[in-house]
């Protein structure tokens, strides 16, 4: 009988381990994340206080409200959220810590800007 060759040898091995990028990389990802995710909060804090002291005024009534908030704008408001801890177990998965922990702590922010935008439209 012949002998199995050599890529049907090595074929379970090279799936058993997966090379995790390098530290340098997963570093780099993480400022340009971070960057990123800083803009983001900033701005979804911005327009939080635009949107909140705009309500406020003296000219809007408390009957001009409607509790009809469409539904594109709470895939906005709880997209965010959803879309920074899918990338946060990505990163994890792709064994890039730095990164991951970047992810994490947007997406805590991002749950917080969520909850605040969520209680302002529902009042």
């Amino acid at each position: 009988m012949a002998s199995p060759s050599a890529d049907d040898q090595d074929g379970p091995a090279q799936l058993q381990t997966r090379e995790r990028p390098s530290r340098l990389i997963d570093i780099v990802v993480a400022l340009l994340l971070l960057v990123a995710d800083a803009v983001i909060v900033v701005v979804g804090a911005t327009l939080f206080v635009m949107v909140g002291m705009g309500s406020t005024s003296a000219h809007s009534s408390p009957t001009a409200h409607s509790r009809d908030v469409p539904v594109l704008t709470w895939f906005a408001v709880w997209g965010f959220p959803a879309v920074a801890a899918t990338s946060a177990v990505v990163h994890a998965r792709l064994r890039m810590p730095v990164t991951a922990a970047v992810q994490s702590l947007f997406t805590l922010a991002c749950t917080l800007l969520a909850v605040i935008w969520t209680r302002m439209l529902l009042s």
